[in-house]
């Protein structure tokens, strides 16, 4: 059975809990730790994951992103990076409280 990991730009997505989002020094880049380890972040995935905070739809994480780096249309790379976050268990859809 195949499960649908496709992701909307109306979607509500954070960080899972295990995992946290900072900036190494030591590396100059910005790190997921989880229990087991570290991941390593480019320069685009640190920027796309720092805004997300589980309160805005990826529609607005796209726009705060092309409003920082102007001339840049980032919405399928955005898209594109949040599935492969999704489908590694780095994010999941916010639950409705």
């Amino acid at each position: 059975m195949s499960v649908e990991t496709r992701l909307n730009l109306d979607d509500i997505v954070e960080i899972g809990r295990q995992f946290r989002l900072q900036w190494e020094q030591a590396q100059q880049a910005y790190v997921l730790l989880y229990p087991e380890g570290m991941v390593k972040l480019s320069q685009s995935a640190g920027e796309i994951l720092k805004r997300i905070d589980g309160k805005l739809p990826i529609a607005d994480v796209v726009e705060n992103l092309e409003q920082a780096f102007p001339g840049a249309n980032l919405q399928q790379d955005v898209l594109k990076f949040l599935e492969v976050a999704y489908e590694r268990g780095w994010i999941h859809p916010k639950q409705a409280s």
